[in-house]
């Protein structure tokens, strides 16, 4: 039942649980060893594995399976695809600033596309950022190598609030998305599904306030304790833009969207209810006025402690972390789609693991 009407998921990160390695035949195992250099032999199953990508006949598993469609099999993918465990990622990182690479067009499309050649996996994810439209509103931040992501004037007043700016043109204020994600549409056509992904209205509030990664969020709970008006109007503002951010990836091409809660983890079941939840939904309800056919997938990172309060979300299938049995999981959230659950470090581990694992 589960790999009927749910999606698997590969995690290399630790932001989230993978829930499937079952790479077929032929694909290059994720090992542990990030830029070894490759054996002949693996050279040459790399190769078959491109081969066969370009004749991929489950090309949109993924997406069928995204949207409740009954799949032949679970589809793979890894939900942070890009990224440092892989030799050519970190040329380009250990060369260029971050925003420089998921800004850039030609930079992002190839960052985008290295694990999809290395891997074959049935899913592509834009390489880009949660908090990259903040500057649309008129919160300005960087990466900060070795650091992180730095907001330059951290939100603490309502009249920072209303001096924030809609997403009026998001051609004119993150003109380089079109061409990232069209490229990207036209390189997977046919051979394999296109994600895009927004942070979740929550998480984006609480790193505005805080200005920059925070294991306590002391700043954004006293908001919330103290001054509840001024953290509901910042998320019903980002509430609003990031849905028109989200429908204008899948006007770009993104054929399914990942919505990240990345800082639930900050937050009990109660003020999941009261600061994360509503601003969730109401964001998705509106890329579903717009998109109704796009399947969306929420992922509460650290939420599975109140797993039962996401299963009547807007969203279409509901991303869980590691730290939840998926028997339990799918009791809990019922019909709708469900997807994540192995804990990304199995990864590390010997092939025969990593398949007993996700077993």
């Amino acid at each position: 039942d589960m790999g009927k009407k749910s999606v698997l998921v590969v995690a290399a990160a630790c932001v989230c649980g993978a829930a499937a390695f079952s790479a077929p035949a032929g694909i290059v195992r994720l090992d542990g060893k990030a830029g070894s250099r490759l054996a002949p032999q693996v050279r040459a199953r790399r190769s078959a594995a491109a081969e066969a990508i370009s004749m991929n006949s489950e090309h949109d598993i993924l997406l069928r399976a995204a949207k409740g469609e009954s799949t032949e099999r679970s589809p793979v993918w890894l939900m942070r695809q890009a990224g440092r465990y892989m030799k050519e990622f970190r040329a380009y990182s250990d060369k260029y600033p971050f925003r420089h690479r998921s800004e850039t067009p030609e930079i992002a499309i190839e960052l985008s596309l290295q694990p999809f050649r290395a891997f074959g996996t049935d899913g592509v994810i834009m390489f880009s950022d949660i908090l990259t439209p903040l500057p649309s509103m008129g919160i300005e931040f960087d990466v900060i190598k070795g650091s992180g992501p730095k907001i330059f004037e951290p939100i603490r007043s309502m009249d920072q609030v209303k001096k924030l700016t809609p997403i009026d043109d998001p051609d004119k204020t993150v003109p380089f998305l079109r061409e990232i994600l069209g490229s990207l549409r036209k390189e997977t056509e046919g051979k394999a599904t296109l994600l895009g992904f927004i942070g979740s209205p929550f998480t984006l509030a609480a790193y505005s306030v805080e200005g920059k990664a925070n294991k306590n969020c002391f700043h954004t709970k006293a908001m919330m304790y103290n001054e509840p008006a001024i953290m509901h109007t910042l998320l019903d503002h980002i509430a609003v833009n990031i849905a028109d951010y989200a429908s204008h990836q899948i006007e770009c091409g993104a054929q399914v969207l990942q919505v990240f809660e990345s800082w639930a983890h900050h937050l009990g079941p109660d003020d999941f209810d009261i600061f994360a939840k509503p601003y969730a939904d109401k964001a998705i309800a509106l890329i579903k006025a717009k998109h109704p056919d796009v399947p969306i997938i929420y992922f509460a990172n650290g939420g599975s402690a109140y797993l039962e309060r996401q299963k009547d979300m807007n969203a279409d299938m509901i991303c869980v972390d590691w730290k939840v049995d998926m028997a339990k999981a799918r009791k809990i959230i019922g019909s709708k789609g469900i997807s994540g659950n192995v804990d990304p470090l199995v990864l590390l581990g010997p092939e025969a693991g990593i398949r007993e694992s996700v077993r």
